[in-house]
């Protein structure tokens, strides 16, 4: 154990992501991507393979991570961007009235945007939103003579066009929110443990990776779009999903396999610049007293069955990577393995309690990973017409549409890409109807609608009809003059 490492509650350092799947790791198996520092959290920790966002949107995820508690309890499921946060113990609040010193530095995405939620400070980069409120990197792009500038790369925020960053790589979000962090490490109270949030906003796009970072996966092959039987023709497609086929651009294979390269390129920064991190916490001799957690809010589709972005119950969508690393001297968390339980983000907040021997506030609906396994996972987006549900057990997950009440079944162990539909078929009519099921009791609010005499049966499809993208899917501009305080719905991004 190095010297200092001997306080009595280690520290916790919980790195979080934006739009990152659970399979893109080379630890998962993915030949296409390089994440060494990743790989090596694999070796000292635990992957849980089996971690899920419960409702795969940026606001209500973090809620979900941030409080410990399924949307039902948060209020938040459909993405809310002016809705503040619960009146709910927080996990840095819980932190802090532990006696732990507790900062944020990156991307929050809570309303108001300066609302600490428990956190004695929070540095902040929320990717083009100051005119929601003052952001850090905005302010920080601005002295070092680039003001308004995060931008001028032309990529938009919730699109799949790509281009080389257009600043010096030191203006980068990722470098700096990385500089951030690592000065608040130094400037930690020595003698008092400390909760560190440090959260990336990308590899959510805009799609403007480092120069450099391009340029490894240039002539590299990457693996090609899941396809299969059920999503080969769009029409067929439940109505929910049919509204994200239709929102996006139809690439060519090429063309995604240059947007899948760009994708990496961040995630591969990312990775490269965690080191830093651990270098920063091991120089400063708090490294072997440090619990590692590493999450992302959601996936991104990624061109998978014709799909891009969040928003489903697919897995592309809504499962993500989690790994932890105890601690050297403590044996709570197995190293090197991989372990399939389901996992909620609401989890998150207890396991890490867990960890530092702090009470779990009564109000989490989470569970600590230390404890039993869970036996079923439910998970839920959008109301309505977009709405989709998802329970999950070790084996199988059922997905339901209540627009046209459609429903799919699959066998994740068989069949993770989600290649074949087993909904309806005979051999697998007690699994489906056991989700079934489990999936009624989970129903609360409008969903409730949809259910009659103890049956779902969903609202007509509606017909099909598509809002045009007059905004290119909440493109930003030039940010100088500052831009003038607006609707947060507006803001922040589309919600079709």
């Amino acid at each position: 154990m190095q010297k200092g490492a001997g306080l009595e509650r280690p520290n916790v350092l919980l790195i979080c992501v934006d739009h990152w799947f659970g399979g893109l790791l080379e630890t998962a198996g993915r030949t296409d991507i390089e994440t060494p520092t990743l790989n090596r959290f694999c070796e000292v920790g635990t992957r849980y393979s089996r971690t899920y966002s419960e409702t795969p949107i940026c606001i209500p995820a973090r809620r979900t991570l941030m409080t410990g508690t399924s949307p039902r309890v948060h209020g938040d499921r459909t993405f809310q961007p002016d809705l503040p946060m619960p009146d709910l113990p927080t996990l840095p609040g819980t932190f802090s009235e532990a006696g732990y010193q507790t900062y944020a530095v990156g991307k929050l995405h809570v309303y108001p945007p300066r609302d600490r939620i428990g956190f004695d400070d929070v540095i902040l980069a929320e990717e083009g939103r100051s005119g929601l409120g003052w952001d850090d990197y905005d302010t920080y792009l601005g002295e070092q003579g680039h003001a308004g500038q995060q931008f001028m790369h032309g990529m938009s925020n919730n699109e799949y066009s790509w281009r080389p960053w257009h600043l010096a790589e030191e203006h980068h979000v990722t470098n700096w929110i990385t500089r951030e962090a690592c000065k608040t490490f130094k400037r930690r109270d020595p003698t008092r443990p400390a909760f560190w949030y440090v959260s990336y906003t990308h590899p959510h796009p805009p799609l403007a990776p480092l120069e450099h970072y391009l340029a490894r996966y240039a002539n590299r092959d990457v693996q090609a779009a899941i396809q299969s039987d059920w999503s080969q023709t769009p029409e067929d497609l439940p109505a929910a999903l049919q509204t994200i086929h239709h929102y996006f651009d139809k690439l060519s294979p090429q063309r995604l396999a240059e947007v899948r390269r760009a994708f990496y390129a961040l995630c591969t920064h990312i990775d490269h610049q965690i080191r830093l991190l651990i270098g920063t916490l091991r120089e400063e001799q708090v490294l072997d007293n440090t619990v590692l957690a590493f999450v992302s809010d959601h996936g991104d589709m990624l061109g998978d069955h014709g799909l891009f972005a969040k928003r489903t119950m697919l897995e592309g969508s809504c499962n993500v990577p989690f790994i932890l690393a105890d601690t050297p001297a403590a044996e709570r968390i197995t190293k090197g393995t991989v372990d399939t339980r389901l996992v909620g983000l609401q989890d998150i907040m207890p396991t890490l309690l867990d960890l530092a021997n702090i009470s779990i506030p009564e109000t989490c609906t989470g569970c600590s990973v230390l404890g039993e396994k869970r036996e079923h996972l439910y998970c839920e987006v959008s109301e309505g017409i977009r709405a989709q549900r998802m329970v999950t057990d070790d084996k199988f997950k059922l997905i339901w549409y209540p627009a046209g009440n459609h429903f799919q079944l699959f066998d994740i162990v068989e069949d993770p890409d989600e290649q074949f539909d087993l909904a309806g078929q005979q051999e697998h009519q007690q699994e489906e109807e056991k989700l079934r099921n489990l999936l009624k009791e989970e129903l609360y609010g409008s969903d409730l609608a949809f259910v009659e005499d103890g049956n779902l049966v969903g609202c007509p499809a509606p017909p099909h009809s598509f809002s045009e993208n007059r905004g290119l899917t909440g493109q930003r501009g030039l940010q100088f003059p500052p831009i003038k305080p607006a609707d947060p719905g507006g803001v922040i991004e589309p919600k079709g």
